[in-house]
């Protein structure tokens, strides 16, 4: 081979070297408050084992995932304010989702992807609001939420019948990608992973942003006191060995426990900095 032949070859090796790079995208992570609880919550109601003594303070909110190949990512897509499972948690300051999301700059239609974590209410509800977003749910999460739960002796605590409904409709149009099961790369730079059982197969969410690998739990874990103790959810898995083992996996995955994303503390608003009102950056 030439040398003209080897410098030419070597610099196009280079240059598709440098443009697969250039490619990869990047990432910021937003966590989005939209309603509080006034409930007089304790560690106890939410970590099985935990002290009644200890008071928790209950947020819901939705995950943005913001990336520099213009994917806006939610993780979840929470719920209208019009449920009587809504009423018990006598919430205040609620702000419907798409609303919320608002606050970060991005448009509802400007929402490319949602990744279910689960089809709990109070975190599927909201997935008509916004209409462009591609829906990512786990294959066995969907089968059982649309059909065996709904079977005599069949376990849908927390599911509602129009949020079924809901997520048929978008199968039906095409907007609804199934997940696989574990450690799934479902967008670059973003992996799934199950074993919570927190629903019939719920996941959670796993990326880097900045110099931090970040872990959203989302129900996965509920609040930091079943992290920091390694208490499963209170009534709130299928295994609670699985969710145990899931939490310890997720303390070898992030690059800081700091960095696991419990789906309900509202401590997560005071850890991390705000960029706007019920808005703070995972970082």
């Amino acid at each position: 081979m030439s040398i003209k032949i080897l410098l030419s070859f070597t610099f196009i090796t280079l240059v598709s070297c440098l443009g697969v790079k250039a490619q990869k995208p990047t990432y910021k992570v937003y966590a989005i408050r939209f309603a509080e609880s006034t409930y007089p919550f304790t560690a106890a109601d939410w970590a099985k084992g935990a002290p009644k003594s200890v008071p928790v303070k209950i947020n819901f909110m939705v995950w943005l995932i913001k990336g520099s190949n213009g994917r806006n990512i939610l993780v979840d897509a929470g719920f209208y304010n019009d449920s009587d499972d809504a009423k018990e948690f006598q919430l205040i300051n609620y702000l419907r989702p798409d609303s919320a999301v608002l606050r970060t700059g991005i448009k509802p239609n400007e929402v490319t992807d949602i990744i279910l974590s689960h089809p709990h209410w109070d975190h599927i509800n909201g997935i008509d609001l916004f209409p462009n977003a591609r829906v990512w749910m786990q294959k066995e999460d969907y089968h059982y939420f649309v059909g065996d739960a709904w079977q005599k002796d069949g376990a849908r605590g927390g599911f509602a019948k129009r949020d079924v409904s809901k997520i048929v409709a978008l199968n039906l149009a095409g907007k609804l990608a199934l997940v696989n099961g574990d450690n799934q790369e479902i967008i670059p730079g973003i992996k799934v992973y199950t074993g919570s059982k927190h629903t019939y197969n719920s996941q959670y969410v796993g990326l880097k942003a900045g110099d931090h690998q970040i872990i959203l739990a989302s129900d996965n874990v509920w609040i930091y006191y079943n992290l920091q103790h390694l208490l499963p959810a209170n009534g709130g898995t299928l295994n609670p060995a699985g969710y145990v083992k899931a939490m310890q996996r997720m303390k070898t995955l992030a690059s800081n426990v700091k960095y696991i994303i419990p789906g309900h503390d509202a401590q997560v608003f005071s850890k991390f900095p705000q960029i706007a009102n019920g808005v703070v950056e995972i970082r």
